[in-house]
């Protein structure tokens, strides 16, 4: 198993040790020691992989990740996982601001709390958090599923296309075109099966609330001009 100690091996060498698998590589767990809070760990993956990251990190950590499987024992900066677009994200510790942002796949589990805009433009990613989440979450949501264990700030879902909503704890407010929805049958099976992933099981999907878009700011409307 290959070891990258970030306090003396640059990490460029980790990333492109990543970047240069070739298929069918034996090379499929990758350990990173003291990280120290790095920006862009494990960017780029698109193989079948683990790394496990034994600390904190900084910007972007597991942005665009396609196929690899990353774990930060610790807590991330700002835009973890960002654009991912398959595999699976888990942050043991709490996630800065647009976690998940323009993610189009795979799932991200937040085991801690989540800051401002978490999910931002989400185009088909799973994000799952234990804990809560900050303001302006999920804004533009395009498709994909948010599920939110402990609260949501302001504004959740503003300006929300189809991106399904889930959450167990108080929301402050709803963004514009953001409401709150039935559950249905088909919704807390989802909900079970996502929780499940994230291996969440103190839970029940009944004791959680969906939102989703009123569909009303599709097209500009006078009527909806206060809206905007």
């Amino acid at each position: 198993m290959p070891i990258f100690d970030l306090s003396h091996t640059p990490l460029r060498e980790l990333n492109s040790a990543l970047h240069n698998l070739g298929e069918g590589s034996n090379d499929t767990l990758f350990e990173v020691v003291n990280p120290r809070g790095h920006h862009a760990v494990a960017v780029g993956i698109d193989a079948p992989v683990t790394v496990e990251v034994k600390g904190s990190v900084g910007y972007y950590c597991a942005g665009m990740n396609d196929g690899g499987t990353v774990t930060i024992h610790g807590s991330a900066g700002p835009g973890v996982a960002e654009n991912m677009m398959s595999g699976t994200v888990v942050i043991e510790g709490d996630a800065s601001q647009y976690a998940g942002a323009t993610g189009r796949g795979g799932l991200l589990v937040i085991k801690g709390n989540a800051a401002s805009r978490c999910g931002i433009s989400m185009k088909g990613i799973d994000i799952v958090v234990r804990g809560s989440i900050g303001h302006m979450s999920a804004f533009m949501g395009q498709s994909g599923h948010l599920v939110v264990c402990g609260d949501a700030g302001e504004a959740l879902g503003d300006s929300l296309y189809e991106a399904k909503l889930f959450v167990r704890g108080a929301v402050k407010s709803l963004g514009a075109d953001c409401v709150e929805k039935q559950m249905k049958p088909k919704h807390l099976a989802k909900l079970a099966e996502l929780l499940e992933q994230a291996g969440i099981t103190d839970v029940k999907p009944e004791e959680f609330k969906r939102y989703g878009s009123a569909r009303k700011l599709y097209n500009f409307n006078i009527d909806n001009a206060d809206a905007y």
